[in-house]
């Protein structure tokens, strides 16, 4: 097997919310921003002026990724109390209007907004995004391919994303659906090798399709910034043990992948077509989603399909020294997801969700306050 450390990095989007009407900030965030990025240099702007992100550094442990994000997640917190905010982690915002987004200024979101149009003022959602080291090109390509079929078990623990524009949505992760709207989202394609992907980047380039592969806004990319592997599939984590364990079993995930070449090899058309639906199974019904397993040719609970993937990178999960992150897998099936609290505060059912109360658990729980949990 290769031998290479599988560093990971971590990015988390965030959402601003007004404190008051727990909507759209109805007054500019400048100064947040201002303020935000003296205090945190790692902290960077998102598409809309109301989203803010935080990423860690390239690391191997996974106590440091906890401490950096803990550190953000609170200066935020701090920051956005004295400026009349609330900065939470959702996929999708509970309440806010998308008609009342304003962009955030710099030539690339700009050029994006100018390339999608409506699309992407309506793109109110945020994700977190896990990138682990993988030194060799073709190998990335290889890996994204083999990949493929963890992706709806990782959209389902994330699961943070069932109201939008006020109103539920009867899914646990809307957020891919508003993300759909864009071009070159979801699953990625199969690609026989690295030479057939780095010749449709090259197509795509020269058509003016794209500026270059950043554009490719798939659920599973090789990274043009950095020699990783990235995964972008999760909302983004409300609680920041689901993040760490969501990167934690990706980590395990790539370099069982690694050692294993004979894994998920020859995945055809049928293959992505099936992890297709098992990826609308996890946006509808989250960790409660019957998945279908191609070996068997059936559809099994979560809890198994969930139980086969631990089994597989155990050995992994030794390695990286991530074990304990890892099994908070089995946390989230037993206390539910973020989705499913936001449901049961906001009144399963109810005709008139209350998501004053939804935005404020979001809140407190993103920025350090012990949340309360729901039993799935």
């Amino acid at each position: 097997m290769t031998r290479f450390a599988y560093r990971f990095g971590i990015e988390e989007e965030y959402f601003l919310a007004d404190a008051e009407t727990r909507g759209t900030p109805a007054r500019s965030v400048a100064a947040f921003h201002a303020e935000a990025g003296a205090a945190l240099p790692e902290i960077g702007r998102e598409l809309l002026e109301s989203q803010v992100e935080a990423c860690t550094p390239p690391s191997t442990d996974f106590a440091q990724a906890r401490d950096v994000l803990t550190h953000h997640r609170r200066t935020l917190g701090r920051i956005g109390r004295v400026h009349g905010l609330l900065v939470f982690a959702a996929g999708t915002h509970p309440v806010a209007a998308w008609s009342r987004q304003v962009p955030s200024e710099g030539d690339r979101y700009t050029g994006i907004l100018r390339a999608v149009g409506l699309a992407g003022r309506r793109s109110l959602i945020c994700g977190m995004h896990v990138h682990v080291e993988v030194p060799d090109p073709d190998t990335r390509v290889d890996l994204m391919n083999r990949l493929l079929p963890f992706q709806p078990l990782l959209l389902a623990l994330s699961a943070s994303s069932p109201f939008w524009q006020g109103e539920a949505t009867g899914l646990s992760s809307y957020r891919l659906s508003a993300f759909g709207e864009l071009p070159r989202t979801g699953l990625p394609n199969l690609f026989a090798d690295a030479t057939s992907y780095e010749r449709y980047v090259r197509i795509m380039t020269r058509a003016g399709a794209i500026q270059d592969a950043s554009f490719l806004w798939w659920s599973l990319r090789p990274s043009i910034k950095f020699p990783t592997l990235e995964l972008r599939i999760a909302d983004s984590c409300t609680r920041l043990e689901d993040a760490l364990t969501i990167a934690a079993l990706y980590r395990c995930l790539v370099r069982l992948a690694a050692r294993r070449p004979d894994l998920n090899a020859g995945l055809d058309g049928a293959s992505r077509a099936l992890t297709q639906e098992n990826l609308w199974r996890a946006q509808h019904a989250g960790i409660r989603a019957e998945m279908i397993d191609e070996a068997r040719e059936d559809a099994i609970p979560f809890a198994q399909a969930l139980d086969a993937m631990l089994a597989l990178i155990a050995e992994d999960a030794a390695a990286l020294g991530c074990e304990a992150e890892v099994q908070g897998a089995r946390r989230i099936l037993t206390e539910g997801t973020s989705s499913d609290r936001q449901i049961a505060l906001a009144g399963d059912g109810a005709e008139r969700p209350d998501l004053a109360a939804t935005v404020d658990w979001l809140s407190r729980t993103t920025v350090g306050a012990q949340p309360d949990t729901v039993s799935a």
